[in-house]
């Protein structure tokens, strides 16, 4: 079977009007990767991070380093 080529496309975000954050949960360590709006401080879900390879290819996609994600409790 023939299967396409994963192309990774970098998604465009305003870094003016979001910011990358992590998101984790206090009673069961459930990671949410997504994007804060300064203006209103309101968290969009983007994804959720079950592995450190998901967190480096949400990382990489947005081209943020993992230092630079604000963590969220």
């Amino acid at each position: 079977m023939l299967r396409k080529k994963k192309t990774e496309k970098t998604v465009s975000y305003d870094r003016e009007k979001f910011c990358p954050a992590v998101k984790t949960s206090i009673c069961t360590g459930e990671r949410v990767a997504g994007l804060i709006e300064l203006e209103t401080r309101k968290f969009r879900d983007i994804c959720l991070i079950r592995s450190d390879r998901e967190l480096a290819s949400f990382c990489r996609e947005y081209g943020v380093t993992e230092e630079e994600l604000k963590k969220i409790v």
